[in-house]
């Protein structure tokens, strides 16, 4: 069986800040997540077949990290139980704008833990898109995995996207950091990066001067795509004008746990079906739209596998907007 996309890197549990209790104790609520995984749940509201490759602990939050993503539809074929590692955990401190701040309990945690000989290589090249981000690439054994599913994926036919994901704290040195993110950026057709992500690759707070020069120095990045998160969103694409689109902003923002994800997603369902090839300036705002309003709707609810919207919710959430 093929799938649309295959996506390999981290499933975790966030535990994000939900209130007090009675002893005035912070609680925290048990939010299935990790990036890759979090593309696909939003692909599957989309309609579209995904599989992941990853690994969780064979423990209590892996298993129910298992039942998430196989409730949400996303094929479980390729995701590995560790017996000795457990399930890694984050901590989420979010601030009053809705950003955040991640502690990780990861040394070690079982995403990192995926070895190359654990690869589904059929699944994997069957996929129409392979995506991937960074936390996949902070270890040697994980990161040997990532290069060769890449490879595989793209011997399939496969088209290549890549998500930098930054997160400081899970690099023994940024400058780790900067090669891994410099390599994704070298073998990707799609990107989706952030403005700070942007800033720390290549020094630029202007959005069009950073892109030109990631393009500049990566000619295969076909589709490069910039998140400025309630600053809206910026689309690349070869000779064309460079498309911009407001945030999406009907207030209610919680936190934004998995907006960029959400936003990736809807970018990868769009060329699934327009393509990626002779896109016009009116199908880059287009895709900018739909994917800035999913991203926004998910700011307004906690986690990010279980709040993803359903197309009709955004598609009514567009059409009160024009």
């Amino acid at each position: 069986m093929g799938y649309d996309v295959v996506a390999l890197g981290e499933l975790l549990i966030d535990f994000t800040e939900n209130g007090k209790s009675g002893q005035g104790n912070s609680l925290f609520e048990a939010c299935p997540g990790g990036a890759p995984c979090n593309v696909l749940a939003m692909l599957r509201k989309l309609g579209k077949s995904c599989a992941f490759v990853g690994k969780v602990g064979d423990d209590l939050f892996g298993h129910l990290l298992r039942d998430v993503i196989r409730d949400a539809g996303i094929g479980t074929e390729a995701l590995v139980m560790d017996r000795e590692i457990p399930t890694t955990l984050a901590f989420v401190k979010t601030f009053p704008n809705g950003d955040r701040d991640f502690s990780f309990y990861r040394k070690p945690g079982a995403d990192m833990m995926l070895k190359e000989e654990e690869l589904p290589l059929d699944t994997i090249a069957s996929a129409k898109i392979f995506h991937f981000g960074t936390l996949s690439m902070t270890h040697e054994g994980v990161r040997s995995a990532t290069v060769r599913a890449l490879e595989t994926a793209r011997a399939g036919g496969a088209l290549i996207s890549f998500d930098p994901n930054l997160r400081p704290p899970l690099w023994h040195s940024l400058e780790e950091a900067r090669k891994a993110i410099a390599w994704g950026l070298g073998q990707c057709d799609i990107l989706k990066i952030a403005d700070n992500e942007l800033e720390f690759m290549t020094g630029q707070r202007d959005f069009s001067r950073g892109a030109a020069m990631l393009r500049q120095q990566y000619p295969n990045i076909r589709i490069l795509n910039v998140t400025a998160g309630a600053g809206g969103s910026y689309s690349f694409y070869g000779e064309e004008k460079p498309v911009y689109v407001p945030a999406c902003s009907g207030g209610g923002v919680i936190e934004t746990t998995g907006a960029g994800d959400t936003f990736c997603a809807s970018v990868l369902n769009f060329v699934l079906e327009k393509g990626i090839d002779a896109l016009t300036e009116r199908d880059r705002e287009e895709m900018l739209r739909f994917a800035n309003t999913a991203a926004y709707i998910v700011t307004t609810r906690k986690g990010a596998i279980r709040s993803m919207p359903e197309k009709d919710e955004v598609l009514a959430l567009l059409s009160r907007a024009e």
